[in-house]
């Protein structure tokens, strides 16, 4: 919005005006302003939430600490995307298309998430919004992001063909257009990108629907995923809005050297005009989270419940796939997937050694993961720092991937 200001006064020059225009600046600026906002209107939601007596129910699972957490606010996430919004609306560029699908996902998983706090809250239903309810919601957001992906002619990338002189040794470059493309970024290999189109197994113009189609599924996969993902993460003080922190940066990252013309031809990574601007929302996102540290670190003061916990999950996923670095996602969101992984393959085994022998076993102390420790009389905040210690090296690989091939 500040920046859309300085456009109708075109005109005139005044001091500090060309600062906007620069991404660094405006990232620095949003970040900033999102923490500010986190903090200072944190402490009266808290008090609000603690007005309203929405505090978190807890059941005796037998964690250390467990009790002490009962009556504590939750839906904290309101935080997170109040600071998150404030800090996009007044410094990202609104009429970028990337910018545009960011906040439609912030708003959508908010108000999703929300719901399924509210049933818990007032309702006193445990369970919350039904796993299909969820699912759908989910679902639907993924085609529309697909949707977009697919069709916008906003959305592009710049593809480049170049081959070797064989006399010089030097780079001579063919081709280089900006088109719809189904590529995608891929570790490992010499020139980093995938085309979905490689795993279709027909030719003519039905490979063409089908590629397209493949990619759709993809995508809702994916948003899917890391929605669900981030929720589960959600169990200890500072846990998930810590290690959102670290993918966060790391996506920033990813999202100014991709979005810059020079940047990305020095890396030999794909270019994808405009998603530079994913890294303004990116700062917003990741001063939002600090914010609410301020207030979720041990002893938390305030849960984000899924208000927070599906917006970061929404927020990530829909990010990476603008990016183009959905397949990168297992390494930067390592500690999410193992989260996941210990859930699934907990109910899995114990659905089967109940099936086989009569008698349900577990390959944990207790789901997910981060449960397991804790039973095994780990205290929380060794837990948590452990695990942001681990998602810090895994942010440090994923950039170091971008060089490996």
């Amino acid at each position: 919005m500040i920046k859309l200001l300085l456009d109708l006064f075109d005109k005139f020059d005044f001091p500090g005006k060309g600062l906007m225009n620069y991404l660094s600046f405006r990232a620095i600026l949003a970040s900033v302003i999102s923490i500010l906002v986190a903090i200072f209107l944190g402490k009266k939601i808290i008090a609000l939430l603690q007005k309203k007596q929405i505090g978190e129910s807890i059941r005796d699972l037998g964690l250390q600490g467990q009790m002490e957490k009962k009556g504590t606010p939750t839906m904290g996430g309101i935080i997170i995307i109040i600071a998150l919004l404030s800090a996009v609306l007044l410094v990202c560029d609104l009429s970028n298309i990337y910018i545009q699908l960011l906040i439609l996902t912030t708003l959508w998983c908010g108000v999703l998430g929300a719901a399924d706090d509210y049933i818990k809250v007032f309702k006193h239903n445990k369970n919350g919004l039904s796993e299909k309810k969820k699912l759908i919601g989910q679902f639907v957001l993924g085609t529309i992001v697909a949707a977009t992906v697919c069709f916008s002619p906003d959305i592009v990338v710049r593809e480049t063909e170049s081959v070797r002189d064989e006399s010089t040794g030097e780079e001579i470059v063919l081709k280089e257009d900006i088109v719809k493309s189904t590529s995608t970024t891929i570790p490992f290999v010499k020139d980093h990108e995938l085309d979905y189109k490689c795993l279709v197994p027909f030719k003519g113009a039905f490979a063409w629907y089908c590629k397209w189609a493949l990619y759709a599924l993809v995508i809702i996969f994916i948003i899917t995923a890391c929605s669900n993902g981030a929720n589960l993460t959600d169990g200890l003080d500072g846990l998930s809005a810590g290690s959102s922190m670290i993918v966060g940066v790391v996506m920033g990252i990813l999202a100014w050297l991709g979005g810059n013309a020079i940047n990305s031809n020095y890396l030999d990574i794909m270019y994808i005009p405009g998603s530079g601007e994913i890294a303004v929302f990116m700062a917003a996102f990741v001063g939002a989270l600090g914010g609410f540290l301020w207030y979720n670190t041990y002893p938390a003061q305030v849960f984000m419940g899924d208000t927070g916990s599906l917006t970061i999950g929404g927020i990530i996923g829909v990010s990476a796939v603008l990016l183009r670095k959905e397949l990168l996602l297992p390494v930067l969101c390592g500690i999410f997937l193992v989260e996941t992984l210990s859930s699934l393959l907990q109910k899995s085994y114990y659905k089967w050694t109940k099936r086989k022998t009569g008698t349900g076993k577990r390959l944990f102390k207790m789901a997910p993961l981060h449960h397991h420790f804790q039973k095994q009389g780990m205290p929380e905040p060794r837990i948590v720092s452990r695990f942001w210690l681990i998602g810090i090296l895994l942010g440090v690989i994923t950039l170091a991937l971008l060089k490996l091939r």
